[in-house]
């Protein structure tokens, strides 16, 4: 007999050192992150991070990428670069994947799908920075392709506020369940 929570996966998108570091001027940012991730280790629910980062030489910028050719001239953001590793609030335990990724959807050039599909993942619960980067071409790109989705909208940001509003708000429940990590914390009882 399968438990419930045994086809669900937490993603933790893009909290890496040079992301979040965007973010260090609101304090206690990362607190429904870590009470996310603390709430999925209590309850046996796989643990998934996923960065952003790319390899020496940038072979994957293409120049017609307005949002990553610039890292080809301006350097950083290696795979080796201090900025794209998790954040050391939240650092996974060793049986907890760290998927890197390529582009801005947490599936785009990155092992991710091998590893749901390997685990049985059918449902994912979605967190990140930013809301309108990462958070919105995973679920986007996660609903395309059959996965159950829940966004926990405290556990994401962006830098305007009102563009997360209106995604967390009129956009992601078109195709995907949104909470507050609370309130998914007491789903889980």
């Amino acid at each position: 007999m399968m438990k419930p929570n045994e086809k669900t996966a937490l993603l933790i998108m893009d909290l890496q050192n040079g992301i979040v570091s965007r973010y260090s001027e609101k304090q206690d940012i990362l607190v429904p992150f870590q009470k996310a991730v603390e709430a999925a280790r209590g309850n046996d629910i796989p643990v998934i991070f996923v960065r952003v980062a790319f390899s020496e030489g940038y072979p994957e910028n293409n120049p017609r990428n307005k949002m990553f050719s610039v890292l080809s001239k301006s350097g950083g953001m290696t795979v080796v670069d201090p900025g794209t590793q998790i954040h050391e609030a939240l650092q996974p335990q060793p049986n907890e994947p760290v998927v890197t990724k390529f582009r801005v959807s947490a599936f785009a050039g990155s092992n991710l799908e091998v590893i749901l599909r390997s685990m049985g993942i059918d449902t994912l619960i979605l967190s990140g920075i930013a809301t309108s980067g990462v958070v919105l071409s995973t679920v986007r790109e996660a609903a395309d392709k059959d996965y159950a989705i829940t966004v926990l909208s405290d556990a994401c940001l962006d830098g305007d506020p009102e563009v997360h509003r209106v995604l967390t708000e009129k956009v992601f429940p078109r195709q995907a369940d949104v909470m507050t990590v609370d309130d998914w914390v007491n789903s889980l009882k």
